[in-house]
């Protein structure tokens, strides 16, 4: 599990999506999002928001990789 650390209050889903290389511009994460090859969990529950705010102690589970926030 990756640990992601935020500098602020919280960062949004789509946010995590470039900072893990994922997606070149804020612009893709919908495309990202909506793309059924992509299983995207918060916390355990399926998530398909770019706006979702993660805050620290959020796990991410995207496809077969997972990010802590802290």
């Amino acid at each position: 599990m990756k640990e992601i650390t935020l500098t602020k209050e919280y960062i949004t889903l789509g946010q995590l999506l470039k900072i893990v290389d994922l997606i070149n511009s804020g612009g893709e994460a919908k495309f990202f999002l909506q793309d059924s090859k992509n299983q995207i969990t918060v916390d355990g529950i399926l998530e398909n928001r770019r706006g979702r705010k993660l805050y620290s102690g959020s796990v991410v589970k995207i496809n077969d990789k997972e990010y802590k926030i802290i």
